[in-house]
């Protein structure tokens, strides 16, 4: 096949821009598909009915004829009456044009002509395939369900079934086949159905694929979007039967990247500066509590403050001229209008190598853009020079606190926060405090090595965080929330993701914000089913990334990966084992990707050794998963769990409580019971045993309310990860078993 003709596109898009135009004419938009490879029907334009004879309809061929308006703002033809159907016939075509040409809207400039392609109009007999530039990604190519019904199906069907994602950057070609049949469109065209052939095969739609994804040097200067709705599936391939194209406005600004040295200084500095430290309790003065409370060197710290010599054991200059040498990180707490020009002031004197901004007011509010701006406007000179300047995290952050940094200027009060017993190789990047902070109280009592709330982004993104912790070992999970990524932020994210997930480290990401409000603007179909969150799920799960539904989630992925990291699963085969049979059905509803497989006959000897005595196999058979009812106590549970575990038909468990029961002491000593969870040969004492006697990942289940809180602390504490329900486990561990062992 002739590869894509991009000198004929670029003379096309040129001379439409040429013209004024914002989208291209039809006409224009066929030559575009036949310029790319791309096959269209057989066509002709004339200027009305008067141009419609016998020997252009033979040309045409077919039996039908298909007749659409063509002009500046036809666009939704269907809904203005642009588009009719008429038999092969001069007089038919005429009276067709005619008719049209009374009740359009607008005058048209010409018609198109064209031989109806028959097709099957079925689900995969009409395919999307659109080219579009996104802000965050880049180019990326969408696949789904084309036709009338696109947008209801796409509606309608699973997220991550709707659409399959391309990109030109972030998908291995070697991949291609396998992201485009995650569409269920897809599928229906390239798969047999019912014993019937498949429609169209499956190189055929992977050759359009790259022939879109060839356009992406041109975007976003020359072009922003392509749509083809819809390509029609035939016995000889696809056939684009209607295109939209919309041009770029000119190249972007461009931005320059950020030292990724003054990073690693921002997140772990040898000296600090703090401005905005009251005499009495303010968020400054509390930040330069918490930076000694964490054990920073206190002749390490300079606070800016007019009018003080020393404030809590820490010398202070009235101004940034008395500073007395140029520290790694400045804090800043000013208010919004004082602060551009003290960062300004800062960075063109090179008194440090990172600011942390923390007020808002910088572009949220009304007027607040001339202060960000005048911002940029300094970071952009300061690039220049020889080490790229300093970088800013902010504003309207809550900062960062930094185990390895031993500082803290997360302004909370310290009782506010649980004291994170357990150190976690986590780092949470966030663009909330908010989030941040939740998150540090729900994932109690693990202690998060870094915590980064980036804010607006003026300056680091939430790509050169990830980034840099690809290069930090002893991070072992990252957790991110964003709201949206800074312009091409995200390819970058997600090219760091990559590098994260090749070492066996994860990514959980939870991004707000992925309502559809605003895809109206666009005349097309793709903004509006391929927005930008649709776009950054695809790409972030062919990428790797766990991807979070809900904030809850978030924090189960969270923390189960951080307590299974050095536990990679071989593969996806689930044990399951619960005194619930509620348990079992839910296990077994939502193992999602997980296999439950059938234990082997060696497997079923070895619980029946455990169960037959207790009396459980005169109440249920030995199945996966296997229901312990509520006769098993903590030895029987650890015990069945132990041989699952051990199976070699099984990669991954699950270990289920309902401990309402008598048998497993599941509640501290107390008043009106003789349990005890502390006690030896309770069922946390046992699983706990059962956690270090264990290499294979898997999870606990404590299904209970408030009163079995100290049960679920007792395992956390022993590093067993803990979900609340059932199915919550499935899911987490399932995703942590998706990603199978590191390299995979």
């Amino acid at each position: 096949m002739t590869p894509p003709d991009l000198g004929t596109v670029r003379r096309i898009l040129d001379a439409a821009r040429a013209a004024g135009h914002a989208t291209l004419l039809e006409p224009d938009g066929l030559a575009l598909l036949a310029a790319l490879g791309l096959a269209v029907p057989a066509w002709r334009l004339v200027a009305d009915e008067d141009g419609v004879d016998a020997p252009l309809l033979d040309d045409i061929g077919g039996e039908r004829i298909v007749v659409k308006a063509v002009g500046p703002g036809l666009v939704h033809k269907t809904e203005i009456g642009g588009v009719a159907f008429a038999d092969r016939t001069p007089a038919a075509v005429r009276a067709a044009i005619a008719a049209m040409r009374a009740r359009l809207p607008v005058p048209a400039a010409g018609f198109t002509v064209s031989a109806l392609v028959p097709h099957d109009r079925d689900p995969g007999g009409e395919l999307l395939l659109a080219f579009r530039w996104t802000d965050d990604m880049g180019p990326v190519v969408a696949v789904g369900a084309g036709g009338i019904a696109t947008e209801i199906l796409a509606a309608d069907l699973r997220p991550d079934r709707a659409l399959a994602i391309a990109s030109p950057t972030l998908t291995p070609p070697d991949r291609l086949d396998g992201v485009l049949a995650q569409a269920t469109a897809a599928r229906l065209a390239t798969r047999s159905v019912r014993g019937q052939p498949p429609r169209l095969a499956p190189e055929r739609l992977a050759d359009a694929v790259r022939r879109l994804l060839a356009l992406a040097p041109l975007a976003p200067a020359e072009l922003l979007e392509l749509e083809i709705n819809p390509a029609a599936v035939t016995p000889a391939g696809l056939v684009a039967l209607d295109v939209l194209v919309r041009l770029g406005d000119g190249p972007l600004p461009v931005r320059r990247p950020r030292p990724a040295a003054a990073v690693a200084r921002l997140l772990a500095p040898r000296s600090i500066g703090i401005v905005g430290v009251s005499s009495g309790m303010n968020p400054g003065r509390v930040i330069l509590q918490n930076v000694l409370r964490e054990g920073f060197d206190p002749a390490a710290i300079t606070v800016v403050k007019p009018g003080a010599v020393e404030m809590d054991g820490v010398r202070c200059v009235p101004d940034l001229a008395a500073m007395p040498s140029r520290v790694d990180l400045m804090v800043v707490v000013l208010p919004a209008a004082a602060t551009p020009g003290f960062v300004a002031e800062a960075v063109e004197r090179d008194l440090a190598a990172s600011l942390i901004v923390i007020p808002g007011g910088l572009e949220e509010k009304s007027g607040g853009g001339a202060y960000a701006d005048r911002l940029q406007a300094v970071l952009a000179a300061a690039r220049a020079r020889p080490d790229g300047g300093p970088v800013i995290n902010g504003g309207n952050c809550l900062g960062i606190r930094s185990r390895p940094g031993r500082y803290d200027t997360l302004f909370i009060p310290r009782a506010k926060l649980p004291p994170g017993a357990r150190p976690a190789p986590i780092a949470l990047v966030t663009g909330s405090g908010a989030f941040a902070v939740t998150r540090l109280s729900r994932l109690a009592p693990l202690d998060p090595r870094y915590v980064v709330t980036i804010g607006n982004q003026t300056d680091l993104t939430a790509g050169d965080y990830l980034a840099h912790f690809a290069g930090d070992p002893a991070v072992r999970v990252v957790g991110v929330y964003v709201e949206g990524f800074a312009r091409l932020d995200g390819a970058r994210f997600l090219e760091a993701a990559a590098r994260l997930r090749a070492d066996g480290r994860r990514v959980v990401l939870y991004r707000a914000g992925r309502t559809a409000a605003g895809a109206g603007a666009s005349a097309s179909h793709t903004a509006a089913i391929a927005g930008d969150a649709a776009v950054t799920r695809a790409l972030a799960r062919s990428a790797g990334v766990a991807w979070a539904e809900t904030p809850a989630e978030f924090d189960d992925l969270l923390r189960t990966f951080a307590l299974l990291d050095g536990r990679p699963a071989a593969g996806r085969r689930l044990g399951a084992t619960t005194n619930a049979g509620s348990e079992c059905v839910t296990i077994a509803d939502h193992a999602g990707s997980l296999d439950l497989v059938r234990f082997s006959p060696a497997t079923e000897q070895a619980l029946g050794r455990v169960l037959v005595p207790a009396g459980i196999t005169s109440v249920v058979d030995v199945r996966n998963p296997l229901d312990l009812t509520p006769i098993a106590d903590a030895r029987i549970v650890g015990e069945t769990a132990r041989i699952i575990l051990a199976a070699d038909e099984v990669d991954a468990g699950i270990v289920g409580l309902v401990p309402m029961t008598d048998t497993l002491d599941g509640l501290p000593a107390g008043e009106g019971h003789d349990e005890d969870l502390a006690r030896p040969g309770a069922v946390a004492d046992v699983l706990a045993s059962l956690w270090r006697a264990t290499t294979k990942p898997w999870v606990a289940v404590v299904d209970a309310g408030p009163m079995y809180e100290p049960l679920r602390a007792r395992l956390l504490e022993a590093g067993v990860p803990v979900l609340g329900t059932a199915d919550a486990a499935a899911r987490a561990l399932g995703a942590w078993c998706e990603a199978g062992p590191p390299g995979a």
